[in-house]
């Protein structure tokens, strides 16, 4: 892969399966909200799992897109808001999360270079356990949530106000995340540059990319 832009002046991370990858954390989450959509519609965890198939199939089809998380327990006859609540109360990050040296290094450096920031469809008091857990806290400038204005990714809307935020035109940004339709596909119609990353690995090679080393 060639290296990206020179122009680049601050890159924005997607957090869960970004800046860390942990397999059984992101299928408790998945197991949280079939609880919830269980609880939701007086079903069992079994049919609230087939119903969310069924649900994700059928607004991939009508969008060609890959649905959110929340959007398929929203379409389920949920809110965003209850479900985020949910989480808080049933999930717990420090179980699962640990740090890893490699990626506080990789921050570390970055961040000498570029304004760092975090754009997540987590919440906000989920993203503060899980970034203190995983040691990065310090390391970006700001941190937008989905409880800041219960409007995830994507949403072409919020990615202007978080590059205006941010103080950044669209080719000075760099969007960072592990799933290109809720990441990446808006960042990039506007003319942001994106870096699709899925392993801890992928990410690693970041630096290496923008540096063209």
């Amino acid at each position: 892969m060639p290296a990206l832009p020179s122009e680049i002046r601050g890159i924005i991370f997607d957090l869960d399966g970004t800046l860390y990858v942990n397999e059984k954390f992101a299928a408790l989450i998945q197991d949280a909200a079939r609880i919830y959509v269980a609880g939701l519609r007086g079903i069992s965890v079994q049919q609230a799992e087939t119903l969310m198939t069924d649900t994700r199939r059928r607004l991939f089809e009508d969008c060609g897109t890959l649905p959110t998380l929340s959007a398929v327990c929203s379409d389920a006859g949920g809110s965003i808001q209850e479900l985020h609540r949910f989480f808080e109360e049933t999930l717990a990050p420090e179980a699962f999360l640990a740090r890893d040296e490699r990626v506080i290094h990789l921050l570390d450096r970055l961040s000498g270079r570029y304004a760092l920031h975090i754009y997540t469809n987590n919440n906000r008091p989920l993203t503060e356990r899980i970034i203190r857990q995983l040691g990065i806290g310090s390391y970006f400038r700001s941190i937008r949530t989905i409880d800041d204005t219960w409007i995830g990714k994507p949403d072409e809307d919020m990615l202007v106000r978080v590059l205006a935020e941010a103080g950044l035109e669209p080719a000075e940004a760099l969007f960072v995340g592990d799933r290109y339709d809720i990441d990446l596909r808006i960042p990039e119609q506007r003319g942001c540059p994106v870096y699709l990353s899925q392993s801890i690995e992928q990410l690693l090679r970041l630096e290496e990319l923008l540096t063209g080393s």
